[in-house]
This record gives structure tokens, sequence and C-alpha cells, in this order.
């Protein structure tokens, strides 16, 4: 059997979404793919599951009613050990920004599409199989060095807070030194989707990940923004 099957059988959902109606859907999708799902209707419940309770994956509604779901993902971001993919309203660009400046792995726009969903969380899921391998060998780039193995960051032997979408991307972008990639490329092996054109979130993400490995944004020389193409690691 597959990594991918293996993890479709095992893995744990949480869904925190008070529509009931679309709860309803999305949970039948999910256990129907072969997924335990846990389902609740409000932040508060949320956030006591996710304290107490282990999951692979979170589906956390970006507003809730008793306690948002942006302010759930802020508060348990640092202590919970899974990935959190926030449900945004539709074409809503500061639910979008909130949620990944906040810590989330992904975000899905509402009404979720079953087939987009199901790619989303496959694609969260590879990426934790294929971090769970043995890796040994280290990426080091001048004062900037990655330990894929302990997925560790250091800038100058100092070691630096990256959310795990962030890690995520730098790992992708380094693996690649020295070669353009597309947005397209970075989507399609980050998220398993299509890049639409207009999706912002690889640019927002690449703009955090520059301050906080010291790349100046206005002149970035560790990673380089290729006019109509997409981004360039630098090797030296």
């Amino acid at each position: 059997m597959s990594t991918e099957a293996v993890s479709s059988v095992s893995a744990r959902i949480l869904l925190v979404e008070d529509d009931e109606r679309l709860a309803q859907l999305v949970t039948e999708a999910l256990r129907k793919a072969g997924y335990q799902v846990t389902h609740c209707l409000s932040g508060l419940e949320g956030e006591a599951l996710m304290r107490t309770q282990a999951f692979e994956v979170v589906l956390l509604d970006g507003h809730l009613p008793d306690k948002d779901g942006f302010d759930v993902l802020r508060d348990v971001r640092r202590d919970f050990a899974g990935r959190i993919v926030m449900l945004t309203a539709r074409d809503d660009d500061i639910d979008q920004v909130l949620g990944l400046e906040g810590g989330a792995d992904d975000y899905i726009t509402k009404p979720v599409a079953p087939r987009v969903l199901m790619a989303r969380i496959k694609a969260l899921l590879r990426r934790d199989a294929a971090a769970a391998l043995p890796e040994s060998d280290e990426l080091r780039f001048g004062e900037l060095l990655i330990k894929p193995s302990a997925r560790d960051v250091r800038l100058a032997g100092v070691p630096v807070e990256l959310t795990t979408a962030e890690y995520d991307l730098l790992h992708f972008l380094a693996e690649r030194a020295g070669s353009t990639v597309s947005r397209e490329d970075i989507m399609q092996g980050l998220r398993g989707i299509e890049f639409d054109g207009l999706d912002r979130a690889i640019d927002a993400r690449v703009s955090r990940l520059r301050k906080k490995i010291g790349d100046d944004a206005q002149a970035a020389e560790r990673i380089k923004t290729v006019r109509g193409q997409g981004y360039l690691f630098a090797k030296d």
C-alpha cells in the first residue's frame, strides 16, 4: 500500500465549521475518502480539541461563534503540530492574508469543492510523509543553513522561526537553487493545485521569508524575483 493510501486511511481531521449543512457535506465526503473526521461548531470547542487530541489536519472556519477562527489560529499555532487549513469567505482577500500571516498552512474558499478539498489535504499529507523520511544532508547558502531532517533553519547560527508553510516554501526553493521556479511549479509542488494567475499567497509568503532570512525586500539577493517567470533562489 502506498504512503498516500496509508495516510488517507489513518489521517485524523478536525472540521471546525458552524454551517451545519456545509459541515455535513464535507464530513460525508471526507469519510467516504477514508479519513477519520471529528466535527464541532464553535471556536472554543475547536481550540479545546486541538489542545487535547491529535489531528493531522484541521479545517478551521475563519468566522465562528464565541471565538473567531483567526483568533483560534493565533492562539494554538505555536503549540499545535498538525496542519491548519483556513476556510475563508469567497474573494475575501483579508481572510486569506489573516490566515497566512497567522501561520495557516493553506486556505480554501467556500463553498468548498470536494475535489479541491481532497487535493489540498492529500498534498499536505504527502509533504508530511516526505518530511518523515530519513534525511541527513544540509543545505548551506552563506550564513543561511537549512537542516531538512530537523526542519531547522539558522541564520549566522541563530535559529530562524518559520511557520510550517514558510519552511516548506523555503525548502522547496532551496532544493532548486540556481534555477528559476515558476509560481505554477510552486503551487503544484506545495499545494497540489494549478496556479490560477490571481492567487497572491506565494508572493506574500516569499515577502515574509525574505524578512526572516535577512533578505532585502527592495533588492533581494537570496530569493530573487524573475519578472514574468517566478523566483530564483541564489546559490551564493
